[in-house]
């Protein structure tokens, strides 16, 4: 795609997805608008009103954002073009003059309250929580008559919210927390592969019978094709009924991934195709011998050689 005038993203600004759009080359220049929730943003990139959106996926602690898997199933026309990973902690912040003895409730987004539950915990034991849309929401809204004295934000909210005091940085239970991001446009042809890539899909089952989970993954275990997620989300129409939200090793014009695909194809009566893009972390995936490109393009010719009466070699 060219590159984007118009970039949605999860707001306010200073949020950790503003960060993950650092990240991005061609930015520079594009109006970048926060909007209340993913499916906003979702939604403003398949109507036209936006080219690309910003949108949290998965956290290493919290595992899957749902509310995004959802959107992405739900919403057509989206393609995932590139994954970003943040790193993540946060802060204490509260106006100046703030003591920790004063503090008896503290503004946080869920996932935020959830990461700092051990040092909370140790150093402000029994403090009430109340949820906030956002990191930078929770932090924002302090001194405005409400209920909290204190928040949880990210570590550069001094930058967007002004008469914060840092009571306490880097607070996080997990050092190593990150969150993944996905960067999200149009539906268009994928890019070339570039050996270190992932495909997400949204699967459903034929049906509720016994075995046809197992059905679904042994598309991708005969291909030697690795999940490194799958999902089950409900579908919402009655109970057991559910989609999966999977990410597999691979590109769409792998071989190994295009023939799971055309599997899954006969399989369910729903795939949606979310994209191929690179990994993050640039690893390469590991391919036996069966199942590279070569090995497929040889069993074909093997085929059509014997289609054609030509002797075996």
């Amino acid at each position: 795609m060219s590159q984007p005038r118009v970039v949605t993203f999860l707001g306010p600004r200073g949020t950790f997805t503003e960060a993950a759009l650092e990240q991005v080359p061609g930015l520079e220049d594009a109006e970048r608008v926060p909007v209340a929730n993913v499916a906003e943003a979702l939604t403003a990139v398949a109507e036209g009103r936006s080219d690309a959106a910003m949108i949290a996926i998965e956290n290493s602690i919290e595992g899957g954002v749902t509310a995004a898997q959802d959107a992405l199933a739900a919403i057509p026309g989206l393609r995932i073009l590139s994954e970003h990973v943040v790193s993540v902690n946060f802060s204490l912040v509260a106006p100046a003059g703030t003591r920790l003895e004063d503090i008896t409730v503290i503004a946080a987004h869920p996932v935020a309250w959830a990461q700092c539950t051990g040092w909370l915990q140790r150093e402000l034991p029994g403090r009430a929580h109340l949820p906030a849309a956002s990191n930078v929401t929770a932090a924002a809204e302090l001194g405005n008559g409400g209920a909290a004295q204190a928040a949880l934000s990210t570590p550069t909210i001094g930058n967007w919210v002004d008469g914060l005091e840092v009571l306490a940085d880097r607070i996080g239970d997990n050092a190593d927390a990150v969150t993944r991001f996905l960067f999200v446009g149009r539906a268009g042809a994928p890019g070339e592969p570039t050996g270190a890539d992932k495909t997400s899909l949204v699967v459903e089952l034929p049906s509720d019978e016994a075995g046809m989970l197992l059905d679904m993954l042994e598309q991708f275990a005969t291909r030697g094709v690795n999940l490194s997620l799958i999902q089950s989300r409900p579908i919402g129409d009655r109970l057991g009924r559910y989609r999966f939200v999977m990410d597999a090793s691979g590109h769409i014009r792998d071989e190994r991934v295009a023939d799971a695909l055309l599997g899954l194809k006969r399989f369910s009566p729903k795939v949606t195709f979310l994209g191929s893009y690179p990994r993050a972390d640039g690893q390469r995936s590991e391919v036996e011998r069966r199942y590279t490109d070569a090995s497929f393009e040889d069993a074909r010719d093997w085929l059509r050689g014997l289609l054609a009466g030509e002797p075996e070699q």
